[in-house]
């Protein structure tokens, strides 16, 4: 089987390094030359991004600059109607039918995979890649308990010998960083440096994002 193509969705309003570092240590975990951050439109499940998707995929670029293990991947934002990871994993399936592909999750996404559209065909599509930090595991309920026990992954490897169905945890760092709590920090008239690259603090600096001017 050829490297799988793995995924990292979110709105990423803005990217930060509770992002990026997890991010990479996936690609290296995975042992993948490239693994795809796909920001989405406007999510069917959460309130509409701060920024629109121009800016976020702006500061995307800007903090994906100068390496090659993380690339952006805008396929979500080229395609009309409600972003539904299903129908993202679907348009891949169509073009790479046999194709290992991986879509990346954290535990919180994971744990409640159960209320996300068209849930049961995820693992039909693609393996998931469920990121975890030290601290008491996350509740499953028992369909996700199933999935987790029948399909588990026992290295990184297998993922490559099937297109989908496993599902690997891979610990990372845990960062406690939010883009939610930037955003606030923003508003409030706050300085959000070293919880995301400066590159991209420059851009919500100079486009004055967030409801607040940080430009001086």
């Amino acid at each position: 089987m050829s490297e799988p193509l793995v995924i990292l969705g979110g709105t990423f309003d803005p990217v930060h390094f509770g992002h990026l570092r997890p991010a990479l240590e996936v690609a290296q975990a995975l042992a993948v030359d490239r693994l795809h951050m796909v920001p989405a439109p406007s999510p069917p499940h959460r309130a509409e991004p701060g920024a629109p998707a121009a800016h976020r995929v702006a500061m995307l670029e800007r903090a994906l600059a100068g390496q090659d293990s993380l690339v952006l991947d805008t396929r979500e934002l080229e395609r009309e109607g409600p972003s539904y990871t299903v129908d993202t994993l679907a348009g891949i399936r169509e073009g790479e039918p046999e194709r290992p592909v991986a879509l990346v999750v954290g535990e919180d996404s994971f744990a409640s995979l159960t209320q996300w559209h068209d849930w049961q065909r995820l693992p039909e599509l693609a393996h998931l890649v469920v990121m975890t930090r030290p601290g008491a595991p996350r509740v499953l309920d028992a369909a996700l308990e199933r999935l987790s026990t029948r399909n588990r992954a026992r290295d990184p490897a297998e993922l490559r010998s099937r297109p989908a169905g496993l599902v690997l945890t891979v610990p990372v760092t845990a960062l406690d960083i939010s883009a939610s709590r930037i955003r606030a920090m923003i508003g409030r008239g706050e300085d959000p440096r070293w919880l995301l690259p400066e590159s991209v603090l420059d851009y919500i600096r100079e486009n004055g994002l967030y409801g607040h001017d940080l430009r001086e």
